[in-house]
């Protein structure tokens, strides 16, 4: 069976020989770079423990410089699983979600008429090339010199004219032995719906050959000369060549480029990536007409993991960066993503290039947006939060799309660095001439100021890396089961339980009961809890692991351990509480003004917090305290006791 060389050329574009070799192969980490496409791990056709054999994923060979076997995904295929060339081919075409082409005893003579309308497009490129130098190209030729381009340029990019006659075109290349029925095909003619000759697609325009990643002209796009035209850009209609949303102007090329280290540049028109490449940014492409679809995402991202869109600084540009964050939502893959650039408004790449020169434009490329950067930019932009209706809208908007990312640890991520915005947006802003007052966070404020990053020592500090409602939470499961199990004691802390937060409904509901039955015995308390949550939610309780490994629960009824434990945990917990909230308020404070006063606030809380931490009742149950404050081990003073006494009523001897 003989394959369509279209289907062989779209198999090559969809699958990635990394993904592919991946399966197999372990990476040698210190030599690859997955970000460049290149790529090393020991051979699996020979036995070796060095990593050589080396993948190219962006030319999509491999070669190994040991065994010196070589190949592309197909042959890897048909060598690491011994399959034939059909089925290697089968295995790819379902892996890259294509349905194999139905056996054709045609397929030769359809791609020998493939072949022969891509040798009628060059000849439309030669006519539309020498239709620009002559004559009747004279205005599109200024308006091409005014645009930057030069002779060379111009001949580099293959750019031509249409003439503005209706069949002018069609009997050039009809008198060249060209079949109508071809010239219909090749999407260059239309027929007429009076009955009269076919007329040409493109007419005074000029012209823009759209190649694909072979170098073949499969298409057209040609922008008008005259002002009143309805459509100031026009591109072929699909044809057995050309598909609009699998292909994308300048691909080989651009391709290339990035493999030389070239960013991967995503422009709006064919203007703009001719522009980006002349003045050295070679790894530049744009979409057909319309926005950026699944399959070109898929394309840019075969190229570089991470594409950068820059897009026009109007609200046709911008709505089309935002387009593309909805795209990449649900396909977002760690180490795969997209970046932003946004231009000033009403401009574009070529203008800023004009204006500026390349080193503005690379600025703006290094310091592109993120994804979720622009993402924030899309839910706040324009829009105040001053109510809790607006702030929970915010919210929900926010977690709607990142719920379209499919990996767990990349949705937390950025639901993380999402959070850390929405908190600075809705920090209370102080009056002007208070205390820490500081401009409100309104995205694109002239006076806001982005808060100061913290330093490594501090983002490593043991206050840093603890969650405190969790450790409350735990905290406050100890305090109840203790006292559950030994409700004796629970008379001596009542001021401490009422002020227990007990964030969990269960916990409140278990603390109303101790307070109710404080010193009525264990049954009655028991039957309490269980009226009011059911006896499950009891077992549930003392069945948590810091819970049942608690000394006070696994020796229920020993009121001294109970008294310690709970003692300790209360002081823990409310020290804990304080500190936080002396931070929290340190936090705005600190904006304004920094002073001792300050600093001794923070200072008293964490000695508070570290005495509780230490705990005062340590060890109660195995030393006491002497008058001098210093601790005595409760065995060796009762043993010290016993022979003082033995010595007190010992008999003289004579």
């Amino acid at each position: 069976m003989k394959l369509d060389p279209s289907f062989m050329d779209e198999l090559h574009n969809r699958i990635s020989l990394a993904q592919v070799a991946g399966r197999k192969l372990m990476w040698d980490q210190r030599k690859s770079q997955p970000g460049k496409g290149d790529l090393w791990a020991p051979c699996p056709f020979h036995q070796e423990k060095t990593a050589s054999f080396h993948v190219d994923d962006r030319k999509g060979f491999y070669y190994c410089f040991g065994c010196h076997e070589k190949g592309d995904a197909i042959s890897f295929v048909r060598k690491t699983e011994n399959v034939e060339f059909m089925e290697a081919i089968e295995i790819l075409a379902r892996e890259a979600g294509m349905q194999m082409p139905a056996r054709d005893p045609q397929a030769a003579k359809k791609a020998e008429k493939r072949a022969s309308l891509t040798e009628i497009m060059e000849q439309a490129v030669n006519y539309f090339g020498l239709s620009l130098r002559g004559g009747a190209g004279k205005m599109s030729r200024d308006y091409l010199t005014h645009r930057g381009l030069d002779e060379a340029a111009i001949q580099r990019w293959d750019l031509g004219f249409a003439p503005g006659a209706w069949q002018a075109l069609w009997d050039h290349l009809i008198n060249k032995g060209n079949a109508p029925d071809d010239l219909l095909a090749c999407g260059l003619a239309k027929p007429s719906s009076k009955g009269g000759k076919p007329y040409d697609t493109f007419r005074n325009r000029i012209m823009f050959p759209i190649r694909d990643t072979r170098g073949r002209c499969i298409a057209f796009g040609g922008r008008a000369m005259d002002p009143d035209d309805n459509a100031k850009y026009l591109n072929s209609p699909e044809t057995q060549l050309f598909d609009k949303g699998r292909t994308l102007y300048n691909h080989g090329p651009a391709r290339e480029a990035v493999g030389k280290g070239q960013p991967l540049i995503v422009a709006e028109g064919y203007m703009d990536v001719i522009a980006l490449a002349e003045a050295g940014f070679t790894g530049a492409v744009a979409p057909l007409g319309t926005a950026v679809t699944e399959h070109q995402l898929d394309m840019l991202w075969r190229i570089t993991p991470e594409p950068v869109f820059a897009m026009d600084g109007d609200k046709a540009g911008l709505r089309a960066a935002q387009k593309v964050i909805d795209l990449a939502l649900p396909k977002l893959q760690v180490g795969r993503s997209v970046r932003f650039v946004l231009l000033a408004d009403g401009q574009d790449p070529d203008e800023l290039l004009k204006a500026k020169g390349p080193g503005a434009m690379q600025k703006l490329i290094d310091e592109a947006l993120s994804l979720a950067e622009l993402l924030w930019l899309r839910e706040t932009g324009g829009k105040r939060f001053d109510s809790p209706d607006r702030r929970a809208a915010l919210d929900a908007a926010l977690r709607a799309a990142t719920r379209q990312i499919p990996d767990e640890g990349l949705r937390y991520h950025y639901d993380q660095a999402l959070r850390e915005k929405t908190r600075e947006l809705f920090r209370p802003v102080r009056k002007p001439g208070q205390a820490g007052a500081r401009a409100p966070y309104r995205p694109g404020s002239p006076r806001w100021q982005p808060p100061a990053v913290p330093q490594d020592t501090t983002k490593n500090s043991l206050l840093a890396s603890e969650d405190g409602v969790h450790l409350d939470s735990l905290r406050e499961a100890v305090i109840l089961a203790t006292l559950i199990v030994t409700p004796a004691v629970a008379a001596d802390f009542e001021s401490g339980i009422e002020r227990l937060a007990c964030r969990e409904a269960d916990h409140a509901a278990l603390r109303d009961a101790i307070l109710t039955h404080a010193g009525q015995g264990a049954e009655a308390l028991r039957g309490e809890i269980t009226a009011r949550l059911g006896a499950a939610a009891l077992d549930e309780l003392l069945a948590r692991t810091h819970v049942a490994l608690c000394p006070p629960v696994r020796f229920p009824g020993d009121e001294e351990r109970a008294r310690m434990t709970v003692a300790e945990e209360l002081a823990k917990l409310h020290s804990d509480r304080a500190l936080r909230a002396e931070i929290a308020e340190a936090e705005e404070d600190i904006l304004g003004a920094e002073d001792e006063a300050m600093t001794w606030r923070l200072g008293q809380a964490a000695q508070a917090r570290s005495n509780a931490s230490r705990s005062n009742n340590e060890d109660r149950a195995e030393y006491d305290l002497g008058e001098n404050g210093a601790r005595i081990n409760r065995e060796e003073r009762t043993a010290l006791d016993a022979l003082l006494q033995s010595i007190r009523y010992q008999k003289p001897q004579r």
